[in-house]
């Protein structure tokens, strides 16, 4: 219907008879980039919503939204915007800021050598520039490098520039 129509918004539900929803919803976003996919579903859960927000929705709606709710969705995505229903933002915020509070802030992960190294590295030196800068040898830098990465599960130097930035150790590039 969209390929027919060529709409610039659309109310799709998850559980369509005889498809996969999320299957549907990831097709149409990605062939109709440009059309915005509204989700409206009877699911609240934080699973089924970050699922479609992952598949290309612009939006997800309780399907007991009132009409005035549905108006302030529309308005949202067609602005551009993301539009959650106020109970499963209020899911998907208690659910953010529980994990926030389980995580470990960066200075219990790493000692302040390793924060050091994180930060010069992030900063675009070079591992001959850091041992030269903090006195010590290229290979004690390799080493504190492969122990950084190991405990923060990061795989390459972007994604170690990535952390420092999420974390503060460096200003995000503008």
């Amino acid at each position: 219907m969209i390929k027919k129509h060529f709409p610039n918004v659309v109310l799709m539900d998850i559980a369509i008879p005889g498809l996969n929803g999320l299957e549907a919803l990831a097709r149409a976003t990605k062939e109709f980039p440009a059309v915005k996919v509204i989700i409206l579903s009877m699911h609240a859960n934080e699973e089924y919503v970050l699922q479609a927000l992952r598949a290309g929705a612009s939006g997800y709606l309780l399907k007991d939204a009132a009409v005035a709710e549905l108006e302030l969705a529309l308005g949202a995505v067609t602005r551009g915007e993301t539009y959650l229903s106020p109970r499963i933002s209020q899911r998907i915020i208690g659910s953010y800021l529980e994990r926030l509070g389980t995580e470990r802030p960066v200075r219990e992960e790493l000692t302040p050598r390793q924060r050091e190294i994180v930060q010069l590295i992030a900063e675009g030196k070079s591992t001959k520039e850091i041992a030269f800068l903090l006195k010590v040898s290229v290979k004690t830098v390799e080493a504190h490098r492969a122990q950084l990465m190991a405990r923060l599960d990061i795989h390459d130097v972007a994604g170690l520039v990535r952390y420092a930035m999420r974390v503060g150790l460096v200003p995000p590039e503008g």
